[in-house]
């Protein structure tokens, strides 16, 4: 098969003559050429003007500083290419560009992966365009000990086995198999050994079933047991990446500690299934960058819109094990829903939704805990507009406060009895409109939050007026951010994600719909005041 090259396996005999010759290869790093235009694969390879024509049958040479690299504007089949190689963080194994053009395009036949990166560390691929119509991309994985230092910088994805499926994707046997551009290890893996330190960057995923999918390994089910014994991957960084129309997922962060995922875009993803089953139930569920087991992670400044999955196609997922992690100054619009958590077998502690701006995320409804529940959440200064049903069932020891929740007029914001009397929980200077206030947070406001702008799809619309009663009422929380979700310096304790003194806004911003809710809003009042005489009888 193609994958036994010699190209996979000299690299053997270079590490095993490393000592003789490792002062001379060292100043040299070997540097391969391809061009699959102008290259003659009887030429040697070593310079830009004797390039190769493809990748088989040559005899490569990989130490640390080693690069291969493609002539721009060509094609270069890479059919389940396989890499052990190991570089230094000075001197990465690189697989890139040469030349001026187009990116050199990688593309796969049948249903296999473009490179599998097997127990690699210090390798960087940049500067590709990669495309697998029944396979997949980049495969990063263990077998035999723990690999880290790899870099996927500015490669286009696209082409990947981009259509709906009647269930999830396999997310354990590499990235053909998940549909997916970017596989780290898999659920389960079956190596013990972890990957750490990975960076992707500057990447597009368009036209592809999944994005990237990260995973440490558990060694049990968590639909079994209280314990999943993870081993956890540390380091991942994803930034700057932009995803579009997805079948599925764009970001899967499962079984990792610390990993960041910020500046990034998902739009039109979780495409598949957006309808339920002729019996009315969910076929599958998919979301868009969500948590499964993690541990001290954090999503922030991300953009999140128009995930259609049926039965989750939201922003905010904690999911199955995930602790004390964090999303944080997201923009979320135009999603079914705003945020579904689903804990298993025990609840999940210590995570946390602030300075959020959530748009028109309502047709399904969202639950902030669900199965097991969240234990110490929290969820402060975010804005949700225009969603669907909004419930704080299922919390325990928690802390809800500074939140503006204005559900679609007839929808509801809810809590169960043992939430608000059992479960020491605080909720405290939220505002509630177009809903009664849930029978756990009575107190706080109902007023109209009198926002700057009526664009919904201009965010800058949701900073606050300066009449508007929500400025400086809001809890004072010491949590170290010094932003708002605008970036801009949080100045006053607000209610919202808005941490400003006010916007000047010219002229009168009411109009009829506002004075229609505000009448709304008084009878939404006496309903509530009768519900609260019937509560304390």
């Amino acid at each position: 098969m193609k994958k036994a090259l010699s190209l996979f396996l000299c690299f053997v005999i270079a590490f095993s003559c490393m000592s003789l010759c490792s002062s001379a290869v060292e100043e040299s790093y070997p540097c391969f050429y391809v061009d699959s235009i102008n290259g003659d694969d009887a030429n040697s390879g070593t310079s830009e003007s004797s390039p190769w024509k493809t990748i088989y049958g040559h005899d490569y040479i990989f130490v640390p500083g080693t690069k291969v690299l493609f002539k721009c504007g060509g094609a270069y089949e890479f059919t389940d290419v396989s890499l052990t190689v190991e570089g230094t963080k000075e001197n990465p194994i690189v697989i890139s560009s040469y030349g001026e053009g187009d990116r050199p395009l990688l593309y796969a036949k049948g249903k296999t992966n473009i490179l599998n990166l097997i127990d690699c560390s210090y390798v960087t691929v940049s500067d590709l365009q990669i495309t697998a119509p029944d396979g997949g991309g980049i495969w990063i994985n263990t077998q035999n000990k723990a690999s880290e230092g790899i870099i996927i910088d500015n490669v286009k994805f696209f082409g990947i086995q981009n259509y709906e499926v009647g269930w999830r994707d396999n997310l354990s046997a590499g990235p053909a198999y998940a549909r997916a551009c970017i596989v780290i290890k898999g659920l389960p893996s079956g190596s013990l050994y972890p990957v750490n330190d990975v960076t992707i960057s500057n990447c597009e995923m368009i036209d592809c079933a999944n994005g990237i999918s990260a995973w440490g390994q558990c060694k049990y089910s968590p639909d079994q047991v209280e314990d999943i014994e993870p081993v956890f991957n540390k380091g991942l960084l994803i930034e700057n990446c932009y995803f579009a129309d997805m079948d599925a997922e764009a970001i899967i962060v499962g079984i990792n500690d610390g990993a960041v995922v910020r500046n990034c875009v998902s739009k039109r993803c979780c495409l598949g299934a957006d309808e339920p089953d002729e019996n009315g139930n969910v076929k599958y569920f998919t979301a868009a960058m969500w948590y499964w087991g993690s541990i001290n992670c954090v999503i922030e400044h991300c953009e999140i819109s128009d995930q259609k999955n049926y039965g989750d196609g939201m922003t905010v997922d904690f999911d199955s094990y995930t602790n004390n992690c964090t999303y944080q100054y997201v923009y979320s619009h135009d999603n079914v829903r705003f945020v579904m958590n689903n804990a298993k077998l025990v609840p999940q502690k210590g995570n946390t939704v602030r300075y959020c701006l959530s748009v028109n995320d309502g047709i399904s409804s969202n639950r902030v805990a669900s199965s097991k529940g969240e234990d110490g959440f929290k969820f402060y200064n975010n804005t949700v507009v225009n969603c669907g049903n909004f419930d704080y069932s299922g919390l325990q020891n928690s802390y809800i406060a500074n939140n503006i929740v204005m559900p679609r007029v007839g929808y509801k914001v809810r809590c169960d009895w043992k939430t608000a009397t059992e479960g020491n929980n605080t909720f405290e200077n939220n505002c509630y409109y177009n809903a009664i206030n849930p029978v756990c947070d009575l107190g706080s406001m109902n007023e109209f939050p009198c926002f700057a702008g009526t664009d919904y799809t201009d965010p800058d619309s949701f900073k606050l007026a300066k009449n508007s009663p929500l400025i400086g009422k809001g809890s004072e929380i010491v949590d170290g951010l010094t932003k708002d979700f605008y970036g801009e310096d949080i100045v006053s304790n607000n209610i919202g994600c808005y941490g400003g003194e006010g916007v000047d806004v010219n002229g009168d911003k009411s109009n009829l719909f506002e004075e229609i809710i505000n009448i709304i809003k008084v009878l939404f009042k006496i309903l509530a005041r009768d519900i609260v005489e019937l509560i304390n009888d």
